[in-house]
């Protein structure tokens, strides 16, 4: 039997208290999402892992974090390494940026699988363009569509390789977004053919290697005027599944942004409604986890089947990090 309530939560802080475990006992949630708060030192974010996967023994339960490195990295030194933001990646000459962008997932992805976290939101496909809000900036690999898609390629591939499952966000694109999505509602007033051959072209050339993937909390006025992407049928059904192509587990970003609206329960249920798998609810807010734990549904058999065949399979041996990030600094130096 499938237990799993259609979301995925954050947890308060550097284990799990009491309250937290019984809700989640009686209210299994899909799977978690972990933020600085609770990275305090290897030994115990080793053990919150362990401790949040045996919750549930009969299924995989996927840990997720954003490890994209730059801003936001919340594994932080000094206790893990500080990697560079994927613009100091694209920014490198075309004949580096492979190596580098390969170099880089690597050490990211070896970080996460040292704790037994196998779920990365990386890699941000978004197209960097002057306006580009700063909420995005250098999170982007470059504002050349074809290197995003290139790049983003070789990250997915490397990332799996070490064991890890990435996310590509945030779909249909959030380039173009002159204001940030945690603090107000972006509204876009772009041509739909424009959006089509420019921001959807780096998801298009990876949705079909590519597990999972993340919305944007973005009204595209061309696609829907009325709803943002995240809770949108017209664009997650015509759009993320039918044009991009992408067909497996879609989150949306997190419910508490400030660019949606009204209860979170309620954000909870516009976004499945609208066709997202895992809603995600970051905040560790034990009251808003019981509202939305107690109000989503279980996932769907065929959809909770899915999730579980994209567990990433699990790389024994460890990368040598020194090397890797010796190359690494290499590459960049000469970029300086």
């Amino acid at each position: 039997m499938n237990p799993a309530r259609a979301v995925v939560v954050g947890i308060e802080g550097e284990r799990l208290s009491e309250n937290e475990r019984r809700l989640f006992c009686e209210f299994p949630p899909a799977g978690f999402i972990l933020f600085q708060r609770n990275c305090v030192s290897r030994p115990q974010l080793r053990a919150l892992v362990a401790e949040l996967k045996e919750l549930f023994e009969d299924r995989w339960v996927p840990v997720l974090i954003d490890h994209e490195g730059g801003r936001v990295q919340r594994m932080r030194p000094p206790v893990w390494r500080n990697h560079p933001p994927a613009g100091r990646i694209g920014a490198l000459d075309a004949g580096q940026r492979e190596t580098a962008v390969r170099l880089w997932a690597s050490l990211l992805a070896a970080d996460l699988a040292d704790v037994g976290i196998d779920v990365d939101c990386a890699p941000v496909l978004d197209i960097r363009r002057p306006e580009t809000t700063g909420a995005i900036g250098d999170r982007a690999l470059s504002d050349d569509p074809q290197t995003v898609a290139s790049l983003g390629r070789a990250f997915i591939a490397t990332m799996l390789d070490h064991g890890v499952a990435p996310v590509i966000k945030h779909l249909p694109g959030h380039g173009r977004a002159r204001v940030d999505s945690h603090e107000l509602l972006p509204r876009l007033a772009v041509p739909a053919d424009e959006l089509a051959t420019f921001d959807f072209l780096p998801f298009v050339q990876c949705a079909d290697r590519a597990p999972f993937a993340m919305t944007a909390h973005i009204v595209f006025e061309a696609l829907d005027a009325d709803r943002p992407a995240t809770e949108s049928a017209a664009v997650i059904r015509e759009i993320i599944r039918e044009r991009i192509g992408f067909r497996g587990i879609l989150f949306s970003d997190d419910l508490g942004m400030k660019a949606l609206s009204g209860p979170v329960d309620e954000r909870a249920m516009r976004a499945l409604a609208a066709g997202v798998d895992l809603p995600l609810h970051c905040s560790g807010d034990f009251g808003e986890m019981r509202a939305i734990l107690t109000s989503v549904p279980v996932m769907p058999e065929p959809r909770f089947a899915l999730l579980q065949d994209l567990r990433p399979v699990a790389v024994p041996s460890a990368p040598d990090g020194e090397r890797l990030t010796a190359q690494l600094d290499r590459l960049l130096a000469s970029h300086a």
